[in-house]
């Protein structure tokens, strides 16, 4: 994938010199908002978060609309946890330009009770540790940054942000939004964090959950034995089955991860679960473990009017259990590299190297909301925020340099796309 470096315009060249004098406010901000929990749908915080945002792009022109979410599947891990959060759509729209959707997340990972609560900074203040700080507290801090320089140079971007608050629970609860937007906009951009060697992910796998769920009956161990049917031992056999199934030279990744069963040793247990997640880099092979998870049903339930056709009676349960029951949802496409993200992805490389940047090409098995943006449609570079690492864990880290580095080449791409409404 070779590009033309195409040299800084005068405005370009002005637009990006606004953003070092920023450097101060920029971790001034950060760790304030990473002091905020916004992790598991921790609606206080989460609250607290959209606001400040809301209000500091309002400033710059963008109207603000807060879109209902939806429920979850009620199987899934966290469903009925706390209310439905909103999505926050912020517009700032320019007619006669091109629509660009950029789409943030202001949730994390981290209990919001927890320990790991606040921006520690390095002494050479080359670095800072803190739960988001680039998954994605950094990402969201540099989209607003490139928006106010941008409005400050008076660019005319058309842009739409949207700040969602369930990304790094699959998206359920905003994937229609996600969706609904994708479809009204010509490029998407997301700011997850950058790969770790800086790379821009130009393909991603696709992801979904499953459940298996495990009925037996319940009896006495010492008593009543041979009576009892275990839940736990019919949801064993088939994790065990889920473990033959997982090919990652194929790309067909299964993994178990929660497993609930009996409360007590001495009983023999009647329902059993366990919650898993795929990863695929096709539709072809989304389909293959959908199938393959499907061979783990066992002795289903039948429809109450199929049972009374038959003429069983109300305890013939007994003669079909153990009974294994497959929940899944494939929700988050593979994200392939097309053409269209190609040219999208030169374009962003372009506006790097002309200010004096360096940005590689990778594929990832992460999965984000950039896979569901160009699910709908829409061709999405969803790497563009900040670099740093150990996301997930109490040591993610921000290099602080790229705040600054990362405001500029958003701001440079979003000025490029603008100008010349289309990409390559």
């Amino acid at each position: 994938m070779a590009v033309s470096v195409t040299k800084l315009s005068a405005f370009e060249a002005a637009l990006a010199d606004r953003l070092p004098s920023r450097a101060d406010s920029m971790l001034k901000d950060l760790a304030r908002w990473v002091a905020i929990p916004t992790g598991m749908n921790h609606t206080s915080g989460l609250d607290e978060q959209r606001g400040l945002l809301t209000d500091r792009v309002a400033k710059i022109g963008a109207t603000v609309e807060l879109v209902e979410g939806k429920p979850k599947p009620n199987w899934l891990l966290g469903a009925g946890a706390g209310p439905i959060p909103p999505v926050a759509v912020c517009r700032r729209t320019r007619p006669g330009r091109p629509a660009i959707l950029i789409a943030c997340h202001i949730d994390t990972v981290f209990e919001p009770e927890g320990a790991f609560r606040e921006l520690i900074v390095s002494l050479d203040r080359q670095m800072g540790v803190g739960p988001g700080v680039v998954d994605m507290k950094g990402g969201v801090l540099i989209a607003i940054n490139a928006l106010e320089a941008l409005e400050e140079a008076g660019a005319d971007v058309s842009w739409t942000l949207l700040f969602t608050s369930d990304e790094e629970t699959g998206s359920y609860m905003s994937d229609h939004i996600l969706e609904h937007e994708a479809r009204r906009h010509q490029f998407g951009i997301a700011t997850e964090p950058a790969l770790p060697g800086g790379e821009l992910a130009i393909e991603r796998m696709g992801s979904g959950q499953f459940q298996i769920e495990a009925h037996g009956r319940s009896a006495h161990v010492g008593r009543a034995f041979s009576e009892g049917i275990s839940a736990v031992t019919a949801l064993a056999e088939a994790i065990i089955k889920v473990g033959h199934m997982a090919d990652p030279a194929s790309g067909r990744i299964l993994n178990i991860g929660p497993i609930v069963g009996a409360s007590a040793t001495n009983i023999v247990p009647d329902l059993a679960r366990a919650w898993g997640n795929v990863r695929y880099p096709s539709r072809e092979i989304a389909d293959e473990i959908s199938a393959m998870l499907d061979t783990l049903i066992l002795n289903p339930a039948p429809a109450p009017a199929e049972a009374a056709h038959h003429g069983e009676a109300p305890d013939a349960e007994e003669h079909v259990l153990p009974r294994v029951i497959v929940r899944k949802s494939l929700n988050r496409p593979a994200k392939p590299l097309t053409p269209e993200v190609e040219q999208l992805a030169l374009t962003a490389r372009g506006a790097a190297e002309s200010l004096g940047q360096k940005l590689p090409f990778a594929k990832t098995g992460g999965v984000c909301d950039g896979n569901i943006l160009q699910a709908a449609g829409l061709p999405t570079i969803d790497t563009l925020g900040v670099r740093g690492g150990g996301l997930h864990t109490t040591q993610e880290w921000i290099e602080l340099a790229s705040l600054v580095e990362r405001s500029q080449l958003m701001a440079v791409l979003l000025h490029r796309l603008s100008e010349s409404g289309e990409i390559g």
